[in-house]
Parts: C-alpha cells; sequence; structure tokens
C-alpha cells in the first residue's frame, strides 16, 4: 500500500474497529486537549487537510465483526500509515463491552499490531467508568450487571455470554493473558509497573510469560493511574476510557502544550436526518421517545426488504415530506431481531438493514441533509461510507462517549456518531442541537 508521509505532527495513533468507538476515543482525546482528526479507513493517495495539525489521529475501521485475518491486515495498513505520520504510541480502541467472539477480533488484532512494532506485553482494559463499564477481578460489568447478564448476551452479531475478561480473552489469544488486579492498581503507578515486569518477566524477574493482561478499573482515577503506568508502552488496548491519561504522559514528556480550544469545530446549519440500526436497550429507549412525540418515523423491517419492499424510497418520502428532522430506524426488540435472523441469516438480516440505511443517507445528503444522527456502530461504518466521508475533526461531547464531527470537506457535514449503548432517552435532540441547530 502506498502511504503519504505527512509532517509528523501526531503523538497517538490509534486503531478503532468501528466508527463509533473511534468517536468514542476521539472524544475523550480532545476532551483531555489533544486536537483530533477521525479518518474513516486508511487514507489512501492525497494528503488529508487538517491532518497535519492534530496531535492525534484515529483511523475508523469496520472491522469488529469481519473475518479475523481480514480484521489484521486492515489495522497493520492502519499501523502502517499511522507510523508514517509520525505517531509516538499506539492504541487499539474497542467497545468498552469486549463485542467479540471466540474466534477474535480483538486477541488475534492486538496481538499482530504487538509483533508489527516488536513488543511483547500489552494491557487490554475496555472499562469507561463514566458509562458503567467497570471491571474488577477481571470481570466486566455493565452498571451493577455481569455483562453476561446486561443484555449483552442477546447481541445479535456478537452475544458476550461470559463476563470474565481473562477467559474470553484467552479464547482469542496464542499468547498468555494475564490480569492486573485493583488492589495493585490502587497502590499506583509504580505499583503497577512493577506488577507489569512481573507478568512479562523483565530482567531478572522470574514473569510468568504474560503478552497481554486484562486491568482491572473501576474509576476514572484507576484509568489514569494505567495510563501513566503504561507510558513507555508501543501499544495500548482497550475501551476510550484508558485513553483518559495519555495526553498527560505527552504534556509531562514535553511533547503536548495545553490545549484550551481542541474541541473547536465550526457548527453546520441544514437539513437533518436520525438514522438508527442498534438493537441495544438504550437506542430503543431513544427510538421509543421519539415515537412517544409522535415526530415523524419510519421502521425498516428487514425481512420486508427481504421481499423488496420500497421501504427505502418510503423513507426518502417521508423526509421530503417533513421540514423537521426524521427518524428512520430498524432498532426493534431482541426477539423480533432472532426471528428475523432465523428466517434471513445473520448476516444478510443486518446487511439489508445497513444497505437500506446507508442508501437512505446517500440519498438524503444529495438533497441538502447536511446533519446526521447515527446510532449502532456497524450501521455507522456503512453511513460514513456511503457518504463519501473520508475523515472527521472531532468537536466537543454530546453525551459520554459520544462528540460532535464536522467532516474536513468544501462543504462540511456535521454527524453524531453514536455507540448503540450510549446516550440518554433524549440524546437524538440534544445531538440535533448540538450538531449546530434546533432539532
Amino acid at each position: 500500500m502506498t502511504v503519504s508521509v505527512q509532517s509528523p505532527r501526531a503523538l497517538l495513533g490509534c486503531i478503532a474497529d468501528d466508527s463509533t468507538g473511534a468517536t468514542d476515543l476521539a472524544n475523550t482525546l480532545v476532551r483531555n486537549g489533544m486536537r483530533t482528526v477521525q479518518t474513516i479507513g486508511v487514507p489512501a493517495g492525497a494528503a488529508l487537510p487538517g491532518v497535519e495539525q492534530a496531535d492525534a489521529l484515529v483511523v475508523a475501521l469496520k472491522s469488529r465483526t469481519i473475518p479475523a485475518a481480514d480484521a489484521i491486515a486492515q489495522s497493520l495498513d492502519a499501523l502502517r500509515w499511522l507510523q508514517a505520520q509520525g505517531c509516538r504510541q499506539f492504541f487499539f480502541k474497542y467497545c468498552s463491552t469486549f463485542d467479540s467472539t471466540d474466534a477474535g477480533n480483538i486477541g488475534p488484532v492486538a496481538e499482530a499490531l504487538l509483533a508489527a512494532l516488536g513488543s511483547d506485553f500489552t494491557i487490554a482494559c475496555p472499562a469507561f467508568p463514566e458509562n458503567g463499564r467497570t471491571i474488577f477481578r477481571g470481570h466486566l460489568f455493565v452498571g451493577d450487571a455481569l455483562l453476561s447478564e446486561s443484555g449483552m448476551e442477546n447481541h445479535p452479531l456478537t452475544p458476550m455470554h461470559d463476563a470474565n475478561l481473562v477467559r474470553v480473552l484467552q479464547r482469542q489469544s496464542k499468547g498468555k493473558v494475564g490480569l492486573l488486579r485493583h488492589d495493585t492498581v490502587a497502590r499506583g503507578s509504580v505499583a503497577v509497573q512493577h506488577a507489569i515486569g512481573a507478568l512479562r518477566g523483565d530482567g531478572a524477574l522470574r514473569g510468568d510469560g504474560v503478552r497481554m493482561a486484562v486491568a482491572d478499573a473501576v474509576s476514572d482515577a484507576d484509568l489514569h493511574t494505567l495510563g501513566e503506568a503504561c507510558a513507555a508502552l508501543p501499544l495500548l488496548t482497550g475501551g476510550s476510557g484508558l485513553a483518559l491519561g495519555l495526553p498527560a504522559n505527552f504534556r509531562r514528556a514535553g511533547l503536548l502544550p495545553e490545549r484550551a480550544d481542541a474541541d473547536n469545530v465550526a457548527p453546520v446549519t441544514g437539513p437533518a436526518l436520525v438514522l438508527a440500526g442498534s438493537a441495544s436497550k438504550a437506542t430503543n429507549a431513544q427510538v421509543a421517545q421519539w415515537l412517544a412525540h409522535r415526530r415523524p418515523a419510519l421502521r425498516l423491517d428487514p425481512l420486508a426488504l427481504a421481499e423488496g419492499a420500497p421501504l427505502v424510497e418510503q423513507a426518502l418520502a417521508l423526509i421530503a415530506a417533513h421540514a423537521e428532522p426524521v427518524l428512520v430506524y430498524a432498532t426493534t426488540s431482541p426477539e423480533q431481531v432472532k426471528a428475523a435472523q432465523a428466517a434471513l441469516g445473520v448476516e444478510r438480516a443486518g446487511h439489508l438493514v445497513e444497505q437500506a440505511l446507508a442508501d437512505i443517507a446517500a440519498a438524503a445528503k444529495a438533497r441538502g441533509t447536511r446533519r446526521f444522527v447515527v446510532a449502532g456502530g456497524e450501521t455507522s461504518g456503512a453511513v460514513v461510507q456511503a457518504l463519501g466521508v473520508q475523515a472527521l475533526r472531532i468537536g466537543a461531547q454530546i453525551a459520554p462517549g459520544v462528540p460532535a464531527t464536522v467532516t474536513l470537506e468544501a462543504q462540511p457535514l456535521a454527524l453524531a456518531l453514536k455507540s448503540g449503548n450510549f446516550g440518554g432517552p433524549d440524546f437524538f435532540d440534544e445531538a440535533l442541537r448540538r450538531l449546530g441547530g434546533e432539532a
């Protein structure tokens, strides 16, 4: 692959396995004073405007549920591009609910990145306490529930039936997986560094030969501790919360100035559209609130799409008939999702919905829509590709894990790309307001 070398200004290079995860991570970095640009896929050809001014670069892939070999290849391409931009440390970002299967892709991608960087150790920490994701004794909690009892056991693509991340990651990995316990993290960064040395076997220590360690974290303070302790590691892996402490590392090293304007982006006005493909509890609540207010909306039924129903055309007609924003959604109950998957197959059911939402987004853009709120990681990936988005400047936070973003092009679009699990019931209206105009 040909990469275009740019001025080596960026300090942190990040690889995210979906679009909403990328914006979640970028949001954390911007809130902590790093000017951040997110690319959609690995850039090729001409240099992207704005990249040379970024402190952090985030490459958004769509690799969470593809075959592991393809995810590895895409992630290594992203790593090479980030290295060409001069990045000094690298971050592999995945969902705070560790969305994956026993085949991957978290373990295989992390091990491939470690090998490419010539490193022998990293940590895995998807904790995000601000959104209720905490890890204790290696077990991931969503709020007060174990991951396996949180609703994630019903995820249509990556059902999570085991809350013990050490076991989950070990089933995906060739190297040994260990645990950084909370009692160690609570003693501070020096204690964590000693524990890492013992796990990997540094110097005269007789280590356990651990290549990846799941790190406990129940508070933001724990994440800051982990970030400081891991400042010298070439690669970190986890959720966006783990990035909380990284900007301070660069400041201590004299590489990053204090910034008060990292989230400055110009507002975008114009017609707006809300697209929801997630089946998560949070997105179901957001759709329910929209419908309760009798706002214009159309549901995409995958069974009807499979039969050739003109739902895309109906959605576009509904958008044209209303001056206010329209919601087009496939969000439904886990039972209905399973019924559609049983009839169509998991892959086809998901593809039909993603393609329909992508087609609607592209047609709406051509007709003048400038603001898009998108719910769901897979959906967001399909939509940004259909919109032809190459890169995003990251703005201020709308909700924890979800920033406002603006495309880097002559006629910019404003987008809010939301993980299915994020945001309160009124998220859609709040996002529309924060993207540059009243809902």
